[in-house]
């Protein structure tokens, strides 16, 4: 064999373990990244006779109403309001981009004649669905819906008396839940925690009516699995690279006296099952972010994120972009 045989087969073999090892690696994760500065939206609001020293503006939700005008609905806890001591407050705004949006009053407050515990408002969340705004919220124990033909005033959904969609066992604290309507199908992540063990659980739908069995799609892993507050605020958007991203919140943070004494954290999943973002494991798991229940919109053909300010004295939003994983 002649050496220039010799080596025409050596650049052929390591041309195809090229080509071979490159066709095996998977795509490269895009993963998200906060881009430039936040801007503050919200602060601790006004509450008139139910304001308290303690209270903060928590989980929420933001859309655009018909009108144009941006929307921002608020719980706030650890107000002087009867039992669980939350409500809903309002904001409203020309502008995405405008800074402090003007308080627009109480909004909501549970309501026990419908079977919602006292002061259990949590986390509403909304979206449009044939020219038709839904407003999804835990009342403590259950998922509700409320429904405004202007995305402005709500009025609850009522079947049988009742606006709850469905609920798991008493006092799991079923909440946060958010919405991905796909195929006809509406996706419903929420909170619970049974035996304060917190995990991320999906039901599905196509008449909000009729609810599927609950299903857990993320829990334990890196974000750790043995408290009740390890799991909140689930957000899931479809990106189109066809994957679909879950924002899980492990911790709001804590601020003492002006300090930062621990950051708040958002793991972040991407999976192509809608069902499975990683149960005691971490096989999706792409990164963290530095925020606490944040929700991620596109306006415009831009990215956003909007999340809680780290001291929990308001909402703040920043433009969200995607970059290829280290």
């Amino acid at each position: 064999m002649t050496y220039a045989t010799k080596f025409l087969i050596c650049l052929t073999s390591l041309f195809l373990y090229s080509a071979s090892t490159s066709f095996s690696q998977p795509n490269p994760a895009l993963v998200p990244v906060i881009e430039g500065d936040w801007w503050t939206i919200a602060g601790n609001p006004d509450l008139g006779k139910l304001t308290s020293d303690e209270q903060q503006p928590v989980d929420f939700g933001i859309w655009q109403a018909a009108d144009s005008t941006w929307q921002l609905w608020s719980c706030i806890r650890k107000t002087k309001a009867p039992g669980k001591t939350r409500l809903f407050h309002r904001w409203q705004a020309a502008n995405l981009t405008d800074r402090d949006w003007t308080p627009m009053g109480i909004a909501m407050q549970a309501d026990p004649s419908l079977g919602e515990e006292p002061g259990g408002m949590q986390a509403p969340y909304v979206t449009r669905i044939d020219n038709m705004y839904q407003m999804f919220y835990g009342d403590w124990n259950r998922i509700c819906l409320a429904t405004s033909p202007d995305g402005i005033t709500f009025a609850r959904e009522l079947r049988d008396g009742s606006p709850a969609l469905f609920g798991d066992p008493l006092e799991t604290n079923t909440r946060d839940a958010m919405v991905l309507h796909e195929n006809d199908t509406f996706y419903v992540y929420y909170t619970a925690h049974p035996n304060q063990i917190g995990a991320v659980y999906l039901r599905t739908s196509t008449d909000l009516e009729t609810w599927s069995e609950s299903t857990k799609v993320a829990y334990g892993g890196q974000a750790g699995g043995d408290k009740f507050w390890l799991a909140e605020c689930p957000f899931v958007v479809k990106h189109p690279s066809g994957y679909y991203y879950l924002f899980r919140t492990q911790s709001y943070g804590k601020v003492v006296n002006g300090v930062t004494e621990t950051i708040p954290k958002t793991s972040v999943y991407r999976s192509k099952n809608l069902y499975d973002f990683g149960v005691d494991d971490d096989q999706y798991f792409v990164g963290t972010l530095p925020v606490a229940a944040p929700e991620i919109f596109q306006h415009q053909g831009q990215w956003y994120v909007a999340a809680l300010l780290p001291d929990l004295q308001g909402i703040r939003v920043a433009k969200l972009g995607w970059a290829t994983q280290p």
